[in-house]
């Protein structure tokens, strides 16, 4: 156990802190030695059912400590985990196991049945896990490119087919510890969580756990019950998604949530009006942060978030960050081009094909495929991706800047920007976007306030209403 650094982490904090509280969930509180206590009693089930070293196992549950204490508990028998959530579709979920090979599943019943066979039944304190093996081989080995691989995850798959990233257990801690230079969180801190762990495991629920902090998981993530949450734990820490904050803000109630210290949104940009509304209901300035799989969070917005919270932030102290051109050289500042990261806890390989970090590298860089931008002083932002960029008359135009000044207009939920041919133009900008409940849209209304906010080559020439639009398994909009 004591060389599995990500396990050492958790039996560290339960050794440091056995009686402060590590979760709290919808099933009430649980200390840091409750949490290792049953992570051990997991782990120790996991090994008599056959899991071992050079395994991979997928943990498919709701967010809870159970979700938690699963993905410790494989990780410490030396397999490798990938934790997924449990809002996939049968297809969905059947594409990814296909893709990763798993040797074994664990699922908590909360989302559809990732194998045909009934399993085992593994009885936590509270509710149960399902285990089952696959139809891979046990001696299949997981990822063996990888020394001491600890993690599996899969890209969002926004533009393009996902990919398998592998990180080990040295890369996991070493991302964890430099994020935390700059978050700098510890055993006074609550951390208000509404994102899903399967997702955002790896840098998050872990530097919480390495470092002391007390994770408060939301059942659901309607503003009052985010708002009951914070206040009910003295949350300190609120990481949510534009989405979540664009909620927040617009809810209509009193209630302040006056323990926060500070507010980061990250998965997606947020726009400068959804910023600026938060700050109006809430008193409190929304920090960008610019968290990637294969990196880790090399970038937060902690300065100048006020003057500049369109910004993604500053490099964190242990990585390098450069705007490239088309021959990975760096741009001088004010100049587009392209995001490149280096520095501690990236990715170890791709699972499939088998390709390792070196082979990856341009110039020393990890290309985001992120366009952007950065000053003088280093601050960066990002302009959108490079496969989505629609090109109008020879003008980039980012689809993520449209959607955020779409999505202030009250009556749009949710919009997606694409590009149409267009014999003159090249490409011209077309809009699908959801609707709230009930809520209806004048089309000349909607360009109107587009013209006031967006250069003239920016402007919508198409907007449909549409129910539905397709969405990554991250909760990312899935784009053409």
């Amino acid at each position: 156990m004591n060389d599995i650094l990500v396990y050492k982490t958790l039996s560290d904090a339960a050794e440091k802190w056995p009686d402060l509280p590590a979760v709290h969930d919808e099933f009430g509180t649980l200390s840091f030695k409750e949490l290792f206590i049953e992570t051990e009693t997991l782990k120790f089930k996991l090994k008599t059912l056959g899991i071992a070293p050079g395994m991979g196992v997928g943990v498919m549950a709701r967010n809870g400590r159970n979700f938690i204490s699963a993905i410790f508990a494989v990780v410490g028998c030396g397999a490798v985990v990938m934790p997924i959530s449990n809002q996939l579709k049968k297809s969905e979920l059947d594409t990814l196991l296909s893709e990763s090979k798993l040797n074994a599943i664990l699922d908590d019943r909360h989302g559809v049945a990732p194998v045909e066979v009934s399993g085992e039944n593994i009885k936590m304190s509270v509710e149960s896990f399902r285990f089952a093996f696959t139809s891979v081989s046990k001696k299949h080995i997981f990822a063996p490119h990888v020394k001491d691989a600890a993690f599996i995850r899969f890209t969002s798959g926004t533009t393009g087919k996902s990919k398998g990233v592998v990180i080990s257990n040295k890369s996991a801690i070493e991302r964890v510890d430099a994020a935390n230079k700059v978050l700098k969180l510890g055993t006074n801190d609550t951390v208000i969580w509404v994102l899903p762990i399967a997702y955002h495991f790896v840098v998050s629920i872990l530097l919480y756990i390495r470092y002391g902090a007390a994770i408060a998981i939301a059942k659901n993530f309607l503003p009052k019950n985010i708002i009951d949450i914070t206040n009910a734990h003295n949350g300190t820490l609120l990481y949510a998604s534009p989405m979540q904050i664009r909620l927040l803000a617009n809810n209509t109630n009193t209630d302040g949530m006056p323990s926060l210290k500070r507010v980061i949104s990250t998965s997606a940009a947020i726009s400068t009006d959804i910023c600026i509304a938060y700050k109006k209901r809430f008193g409190m300035d929304v920090s960008q942060a610019y968290g990637i799989i294969e990196i880790g969070l090399p970038l937060i917005n902690h300065v100048k978030s006020e003057e500049h919270p369109e910004a993604v932030g500053y490099a964190l102290p242990d990585y390098n960050v450069a705007i490239l051109d088309d021959n990975y050289n760096p741009l001088p500042p004010g100049k587009l081009g392209r995001l490149g990261i280096n520095g501690p806890g990236m990715f170890d390989a791709y699972l499939s094909p088998p390709v390792l970090r070196k082979d990856v590298l341009k110039n020393g860089y990890f290309l985001t495929a992120d366009f952007a931008t950065m000053s003088a002083d280093g601050l960066v932002k990002v302009e959108g991706r490079e496969k989505s960029v629609i090109n109008v008359s020879g003008n980039k135009v980012f689809p993520e800047e449209v959607e955020g000044v779409l999505e202030t207009i009250p009556e749009i939920k949710l919009a997606r920007i694409s590009g149409a041919p267009h014999q003159l133009m090249g490409q011209i900008i077309q809009a699908e976007v959801i609707l709230h409940e009930g809520k209806t849209i004048d089309e000349e209304d909607v360009l109107t306030y587009c013209r006031k906010r967006l250069s003239t080559y920016k402007i919508p020439q198409r907007i449909k209403v549409v129910t539905s639009l397709p969405m990554t398994g991250s909760g990312k909009l899935q784009r053409y």
